[in-house]
């Protein structure tokens, strides 16, 4: 027999019951989690560009003294709780989050999207009248076949800041890109493959290179403080993907560069020559429209180093980079030399 029904409430319904006590949102077994301020201005931001979010699970009983219906938040205590403050005039949107709405409260917002956001709907699974224990064996069951989250999906479900927001709009804008040229695979970007590659090229061009091990820590730190200016950071890194493919006008995937480690290497060693890596000391030369074909015939010798069976035709160099590329190591010393490499080689007179 369904233990559960599935419907659909707006924002100005929850209101309601919440004005009506007719909404307990902490039940003895919810999880008491805090969300900060970004947090709850990023699901606003969410909510008010017509997005959708997680459902929301509740359970419905009835009132025996009063005959009333009563709702107890199983799931979805912290979205609920953000969704009524904000309607109450609990908080602003961030202006990073959103330029048109950012700034206003609730009710200064103009009319028309008050009532959109109140009509809002949040998809609710109804739970009828079942125990203490039902709920939590039903929450068991769900999370034993629930898809265990990667590094980069349980960073992404805890950052909401400037740096996140531009990770995520830059992988977003390039994905197809880095599908066609092989470099990520559909599966990888479902993962989330291509915001953690965003994050870790914005992290060189923030910082210089880094360890893909500090990922985690770089999304904390610019959670807390990121003083670059967005918009020039996501110009730069357009420029340098457009540098790319005018050196390679025929695409990576036949290409050695295709594999994501050395892409990494590519996009540092194109952007270093243009705008300057922190913290890297390789003389930058030049590269511009003019010297292209003498920068992607320089280029080229990676493929001949990978396709040398005999190692004694090679420099030590040559060797150096090959061994650092096979290990497809993410160390910041092993990535700095491969950068390196390629900077010298394209600049080679």
């Amino acid at each position: 027999m369904k233990s559960f029904d599935s419907r659909v409430y707006s924002v100005g319904d929850y209101r309601e019951w919440d004005d009506s006590r007719q909404l307990i949102l902490s039940p003895r077994f919810q999880r008491r989690d805090v969300w900060s301020e970004t947090a709850r201005s990023y699901l606003m931001d969410t909510i008010i560009r017509g997005l959708p979010i997680p459902k929301v699970f509740i359970r419905q009983i009835i009132d025996p003294a009063t005959g009333r219906s009563i709702r107890e938040v199983v799931d979805g205590q912290q979205r609920l709780r953000t969704i009524l403050s904000f309607v109450r005039d609990g908080f602003m949107i961030r202006p990073g989050h959103n330029a048109e709405f950012g700034g206003l409260f609730f009710s200064e917002l103009p009319q028309e999207k008050q009532m959109e956001l109140l009509g809002y709907e949040i998809s609710t699974d109804l739970l009828v009248n079942l125990t203490d224990a039902e709920v939590l064996d039903i929450f068991s069951r769900l999370n034993s076949h629930a898809v265990v989250l990667n590094d980069q999906e349980k960073i992404n479900a805890s950052h909401f800041g400037e740096f996140k927001k531009l990770a995520d709009a830059l992988a977003h804008d390039n994905f197809e890109y880095w599908i066609k040229n092989k470099i990520l695979r559909e599966p990888q970007v479902v993962r989330m493959a291509d915001v953690a590659l965003a994050a870790d090229l914005l992290i060189a061009i923030c910082d210089g290179i880094q360890s893909k091990k500090q990922l985690r820590a770089y999304y904390a730190q610019y959670e807390k403080d990121f003083q670059f200016d967005p918009n020039d950071l996501a110009k730069k890194f357009h420029l340098t993907l457009a540098m790319i493919t005018k050196i390679y006008p025929d695409g990576l995937e036949h290409s050695e560069f295709r594999r994501v480690h050395l892409y990494y290497s590519l996009f540092t060693a194109v952007y270093h020559m243009l705008y300057g890596l922190p913290a890297c000391d390789t003389p930058r030369g030049d590269i511009s429209s003019e010297n292209l074909n003498r920068v992607r015939n320089r280029l080229d010798h990676v493929e001949d180093v990978f396709a040398e069976t005999d190692s004694s035709g090679l420099t030590n160099a040559d060797r150096q980079f090959l061994n650092d590329s096979r290990r497809a190591t993410t160390d910041a010393s092993v990535r700095k030399r491969r950068t390196e490499y390629l900077v010298k080689l394209a600049l080679k007179p």
